[in-house]
């Protein structure tokens, strides 16, 4: 519970709106699951899935630069001051956070640490460079806020072992 709540603090509300999705991202019920949402590129989806959860009325998320190979995808994402990345993987149809964190998704190795295939990995960090290499300083220091590289487990909780809370 600690984790969460730091890092509640570190995005405010969103983050934990984020969790309790990757909790029912599968669920076919969810109204980010099947329908339309299939039909749109996978940058569409992922967009629409980071904003339906990140979005608030009072902090705008934007979700800029994504780039996918094959079944991962690297995002980022800003709101307010605050900004970061994420990786998500397509399980069963439907895109879910697996992993956040700052310049460790930029890094193959870090990709391979979060379950990819050491060929897909090299190819997904190639994008990432190339399309944050269209972005502002100022982008690149903010997506780099979110520190250290966390998991998300399917059950939308963070795993902290091993890593440091944040603040």
């Amino acid at each position: 519970m600690t984790f969460h709540f730091s890092m509640a603090r570190y995005l405010g509300f969103g983050v934990v709106a984020l969790a309790m999705h990757c909790a029912h991202a599968n669920d076919p019920s969810s109204p980010s699951a099947g329908g339309a949402h299939n039909m749109a590129k996978p940058e569409q989806q992922i967009v629409r899935v980071l904003k339906s959860q990140f979005d608030r009325p009072d902090a705008a998320l934007t979700v800029h630069p994504v780039v996918v190979e094959g079944d991962y995808a690297v995002a980022g994402w800003f709101q307010k001051d605050k900004g970061g990345r994420a990786l998500l993987h397509l399980v069963n149809g439907q895109w879910t956070v697996t992993v956040c964190g700052g310049d460790g998704l930029r890094q193959a190795q870090a990709l391979k640490l979060a379950g990819m295939q050491a060929k897909s990995a090299d190819l997904l960090s190639k994008k990432v460079m190339d399309a944050e290499a269209k972005l502002t300083k100022a982008q690149l220091k903010q997506l780099s806020l979110f520190g250290e590289v966390v998991k998300v487990e399917t059950t939308g909780h963070h795993d902290a072992g091993g890593h440091k809370k944040h603040h």
